[in-house]
């Protein structure tokens, strides 16, 4: 799919004004993440023979190594929600809220959250967007569908295309993702779109499918083509809670266009990425042409006579005949007269991987982890305080990007809330208090943060219920019980009270 090329039909379709031209920046960066642009990554030799040949650089392909380290820093495994309502926690989360079962886990919602936050950091912007299957309706109305399906896309930049942005949130959007049906490719076209209508607004989306027989010429043309069997046109939700939610990393944005958009977390870094692959391609080559020569007077080979009358040398080992190199017919190699003169290259080792480092540490510093995330010297472990002093510009990035992915995580789980009453008909509430809790181990180690925080609770600077909530996943009411309990079942003086059983 050639984005540029849709927006361009979409823009005198339907009379929008989206800039086609921001996506260049978005299929740029693609290709960094990708590790090969082709015009940086390929050089032009001049061969033996006269003719031109292309060759592609060696590579590090960072820009890839940093959106997986911030994806993987910013929401993993560790990651986890509270929910306060507990019937609502056991529909998302499972019976145990340890997100071993519920809804969360059939959408296997936290690894495709890791991989959309690694997108979001390509791309610049991510998208969660929240679909049913084998919904009910009426009058293009949505009825209570108990057999209904809710499902999530996690999609990148180039998919989505923003109609209205209202101090700086996106109202009205449009999701463009390619699809294969009936044996071609077509374009779904999804739009979320706020409308008013009987002293109440509420989303409308509206499903549309194109084709294109010539989509990469510069005149593509774009027809509508068929929904699949049991897609409507549109659908009334009769809610404004939207069926999307979008985040960016947390990086103001210094290139013009593209509303409701934001810059891959590397953006700023391309020369330094440069500068890596630069580094690493002269340290590949420098081993590659750094092995033994050995150069011989031409009067040491044994010659014979081919089958063909021509004269012929073979080079005095013809087992490893690229060790050894012919000089001429002279008496003398290098000027001491010696028939036989060996060079021993040199990698330099050294001066290359201090070249490596230095880009690293550019690279690191200008995508936000720090000037020493990537590190080469050997392995010396830092405390947890020294790690936090040494990384502080990767922690104040960190929390930054937090904001923006929590705020995205809990407006698309009040979406799945909102549709498990209004369309499944389930008794959640989606109103309900929403708590993210982060993995902050790149700060201090779990265990540690773990001992704080009970040592908080029992010397009074934090309520003891916290940390149930926090370390054992309940929700309030089920922390706050579990206080009371331990408190009136304490046996004897060495029993810890109020954490609600073995700490």
């Amino acid at each position: 799919m050639d984005i540029t090329q849709f927006i361009a039909f979409l823009n005198k379709k339907k009379g929008w004004n989206i800039q086609g031209s921001y996506y260049a920046h978005i299929a740029r960066w693609k290709q960094y993440w990708q590790g090969y642009v082709p015009n940086f990554h390929t050089n032009n030799e001049t061969g033996l023979d006269g003719a031109k040949h292309k060759r592609e650089m060696y590579r590090m392909r960072m820009p890839k190594r940093v959106c997986e380290d911030w994806a993987g820093l910013l929401l993993n495994e560790r990651t986890t929600v509270t929910i306060q309502d507990r019937t609502s926690a056991v529909w998302l989360l499972g019976e145990d809220q340890q997100q071993t079962g519920g809804l969360l886990a059939d959408l296997r919602f936290w690894p495709n959250a890791n991989a959309l936050v690694e997108l979001t950091m390509r791309s610049g912007t991510g998208a969660f967007v929240m679909g049913v299957e084998d919904l009910q309706v009426a009058d293009n109305m949505i009825k209570i569908s108990p057999g209904a399906r809710l499902y999530l896309d996690y999609l990148p930049a180039e998919c989505i295309l923003p109609i209205t942005v209202r101090h700086g949130k996106v109202i009205d959007v449009a999701f463009a993702s390619e699809v294969f049906t009936g044996g071609k490719s077509c374009v779904y076209l999804q739009t979320h779109q706020l409308i008013s209508g009987k002293g109440t607004k509420q989303y409308r989306i509206t499903n549309e499918y194109f084709v294109s027989d010539e989509e990469q010429s510069d005149g593509a043309h774009y027809k509508a083509t068929t929904l699949p069997a049991g897609m409507l046109p549109y659908i009334d939700t009769g809610s404004a809670v939207p069926w999307f939610s979008l985040f960016s990393p947390a990086a103001v944005k210094n290139i013009d266009g593209g509303a409701g958009l934001g810059m891959a977390v590397f953006a700023e870094a391309i020369d330094q990425a440069k500068q890596c692959d630069v580094a690493f391609n002269n340290y590949h080559r420098d081993i590659y042409l750094g092995g033994k020569k050995v150069f011989y007077n031409k009067k040491l080979i044994q010659s014979w006579i081919d089958s063909e009358g021509n004269e012929r040398h073979v080079a005095p080992d013809d087992i490893q005949q690229q060790l050894f190199y012919q000089s001429g017919d002279t008496d003398s190699l290098n000027g001491d007269k010696q028939d036989v003169y060996e060079y021993n290259p040199d990698l330099r080792v050294d001066a290359n991987g201090k070249a490596v480092q230095d880009a690293l540490d550019y690279f690191s510093f200008k995508c936000g982890l720090g000037t020493h995330h990537y590190q080469f010297d050997g392995g010396n472990i830092s405390t947890a305080t020294q790690y936090t002093g040494d990384r502080q510009d990767m922690v104040q990035h960190a929390n930054k990007h937090h904001t923006c992915i929590e705020a995205a995580v809990q407006s698309i789980l009040r979406s799945l809330l909102w549709a498990g009453k209004a369309v499944l008909g389930q008794p959640v509430d989606p109103d309900t208090a929403v708590t993210i809790n982060w993995d902050d181990s790149y700060i201090i180690d779990a265990g540690t943060r773990r001992q704080q925080d009970m040592r908080d609770a029992l010397e009074g600077f934090i309520p003891k219920y916290r940390y149930n909530m926090e370390w054992r996943g309940m929700n309030r009411d089920e922390a706050m019980r579990a206080v009371q309990e331990a408190a009136s079942e304490m046996a004897s003086p060495d029993t810890i009270m109020g954490f609600g059983g073995d700490g």
